[in-house]
């Protein structure tokens, strides 16, 4: 590869990384079965409210919501995890490009995980004779749900650079938050920066103005802010042998 390459052989390139190796293989085996079991459990046990294309969407992508950013992680860290960064920007010089392309896959994948949902989602409604509704609005929330999701691993892969802290974090730190928000003194801050809850509303409900700006304010937090630490470390940083 080299500076001319063009950048969608660059981006399919990054898509073989997340299958290539076990670990991104096995996150998606398991996206894929957790979905359908779980779509599956709630058509048999759940109540007929739950059995609405709006609710069995929401049980489709929720496996994705919570494996996919580890797959965004992966795919970053892993350049300097398994020693392959210098390999990797000695034939892309322009670390730019490697991160667009990140980026682009990681988009790329979320776009087909949220596909497949949506069909598991269906043919689940069908199976279980649930009620079609869902809105316009609420799918393409739902889909910029889950596609957020993956650029915010992709964020935390790139500011921390380590697969291991990067996970423990981007866990530990939303969990913190929700845990904060229980208490009267931090209710109105996680309001705005805890993702359990400004995510939540996209997925329900076409959402109000204010549910946007909380939505994004997150965002800015949570995959903003750690995406242009990242930018700034890969591309500035030195890339060492191993």
């Amino acid at each position: 590869m080299n500076p001319a390459i063009p950048f969608p052989k660059l981006t399919f390139v990054e898509l073989r990384k997340m299958v290539d190796t076990r670990a991104g293989f096995w996150l998606q085996v398991a996206t894929a079965v957790i979905t359908i079991a779980a779509v599956v459990l709630v058509g048999i046990v759940g109540e007929d409210t739950d059995r609405t294309l709006r609710s069995m969407l929401s049980v489709a992508v929720a496996p994705a919501t919570i494996l996919l950013p580890i797959i965004g992680i992966l795919l970053v860290s892993s350049e300097w995890t398994q020693r392959t960064a210098l390999i990797t920007f000695t034939l892309v010089p322009k670390r730019l490009r490697v991160i667009n392309a990140k980026v682009a896959a990681g988009l790329v994948l979320g776009v087909i995980v949220f596909a497949i949902a949506v069909v598991v989602a269906l043919a689940a409604t069908a199976a279980f004779g649930g009620d079609f509704e869902l809105g316009a609005a609420v799918f393409g929330q739902t889909a910029v749900v889950v596609l957020t999701g993956m650029l915010i691993g992709i964020g935390f892969g790139a500011a921390f650079l380590s697969s291991a802290p990067a996970i423990v974090l981007y866990f530990a730190l939303p969990l913190a938050l929700g845990i904060l928000g229980e208490f009267n003194f931090f209710d109105d801050i996680a309001e705005w920066v805890d993702t359990g809850r400004t995510t939540t509303p996209l997925m329900e409900h076409a959402a109000s103005g204010t549910e946007w700006a909380q939505f994004a304010v997150s965002m800015l937090v949570w995959m903003v802010l750690p995406l242009a630490i990242g930018i700034y470390r890969i591309t500035r940083g030195e890339i060492r042998a191993a």
